[in-house]
């Protein structure tokens, strides 16, 4: 599955989409070493750097291998975070994931993200099912997700903790 147009460059109404870039390692670094922004995760701890230079780099051969993926999100041309659909591996849909500076919490830019990439699932992928893993201890990406038209499916055991699996079909 490919997306049927150029999807490297998006804008919403107040952020810049783009690929990820081997330039964006110390603001990864920096993102996933935050506690409030892994305190979600079965396993609490930041990232080391090393692990962070691995999701970067997952998240750039994911749109080498698919043509689409997470993007860098910028607003005002600062970095904010990252979000977007990939191919999910254990479930039946593409996965949704965004990760937010905690800076930029709070200022409706996870909706915004969010909407677009939906979306861009739908229109430029021609897919009909987007998923979000959602940790119960996360209402703020719960309620994100159910503002933006997800329904609850079931809960799934994802990384050895329960996690509510929400849908969007079109």
């Amino acid at each position: 599955m490919r997306a049927t147009s150029n999807a490297a460059t998006r804008k919403t109404a107040r952020l810049s989409l783009r690929l990820p870039e081997a330039q964006d390692i110390n603001f990864t670094a920096d993102l996933f070493s935050r506690k409030e922004l892994v305190a979600h995760r079965p396993d609490p701890h930041p990232d080391a750097p090393e692990e962070s230079a691995a999701r970067l780099a997952r998240d750039m051969a994911h749109w080498k291998d698919h043509g689409f993926g997470r993007w860098t999100a910028l607003a005002d041309g600062n970095l904010v975070g990252f979000g977007g659909v990939t191919v999910s591996k254990e479930f039946d849909g593409l996965n949704l994931s965004y990760h937010l500076h905690p800076d930029y919490w709070g200022h409706g830019f996870a909706t915004e993200l969010v909407t677009e990439a939906v979306r861009f699932a739908f229109e430029d992928v021609g897919i009909r099912r987007v998923i979000g893993l959602v940790r119960p201890a996360n209402p703020a990406a719960r309620r994100v997700l159910e503002r933006c038209g997800f329904s609850f499916e079931r809960e799934v055991m994802l990384h050895g903790a329960p996690t509510n699996l929400y849908v969007r079909e079109r």
